[in-house]
């Protein structure tokens, strides 16, 4: 055979053979990329987030009366700021007619990061009809008891376990407790803790808290 035939075979068939070489490695590299491993891989994350969140909802026997839509349910208390989704709450009303004696509802709207211990209406029927009416018409003292039961910054349950923590009165109250149970102060139980607002997070009470 020509020698120059030869030499145009070889070229050819190393042309055709690189060529072959790099579609297959094209065809690989597209097959790796859509395979689908990394979204699998991924959705155990997102998972395990949505039941961390779970984990850390609201807790606590009252958490059953609050209404399971429109404002004054979990998700729509979350949405507002702290006084604001207090009024949703029809457990709250007393709470919140003193929080407007006081003029603190856009104190505690525009305040960030905050905890609230929220009497109930039942915390507030304790404290006999004369004293309360008299708090209430005490503006000065009516708002040092409010800002007693609001600390600075927002605490998880784990650090109500022991906890001391300064209010924005500027006194001290104390928390202990484990799982769903804690108190304040020795004695105001938390009857559903751990509720999200906007700004805030919300611990509800069945006793009023009085600075010293």
């Amino acid at each position: 055979m020509n020698p120059l035939r030869l030499r145009r075979s070889a070229v050819a068939v190393a042309a055709a053979a690189t060529l072959s070489f790099g579609l297959a490695a094209c065809s690989g590299s597209g097959s790796e990329s859509s395979s689908g491993e990394a979204p699998s891989q991924a959705a155990p994350p997102a998972a395990q987030s949505s039941e961390a969140m779970a984990a850390d909802g609201p807790f606590g026997p009252a958490c059953a009366g609050v209404p399971k839509e429109g404002a004054g349910s979990f998700d729509g208390m979350a949405k507002d700021p702290v006084a604001t989704a207090a009024s949703n709450n029809p457990a709250l009303s007393t709470l919140v007619a003193a929080v407007k004696q006081a003029g603190l509802v856009d104190t505690l709207n525009k305040a960030e990061n905050i905890t609230v211990f929220a009497p109930t209406n039942d915390a507030f029927a304790k404290i006999p009809k004369a004293d309360l009416d008299k708090v209430l018409a005490d503006k000065e003292q009516l708002t040092k008891i409010l800002t007693y039961h609001v600390v600075g910054e927002k605490l998880t349950p784990e650090q109500l376990e022991n906890g001391s923590f300064e209010t924005l009165q500027k006194g001290m109250l104390t928390t202990e407790g484990s799982g769903e149970e804690y108190t304040v102060n020795d004695s105001s139980k938390v009857v559903c803790g751990n509720v999200p607002t906007a700004n805030a997070t919300v611990y509800i009470v069945d006793t009023v808290l009085m600075p010293k």
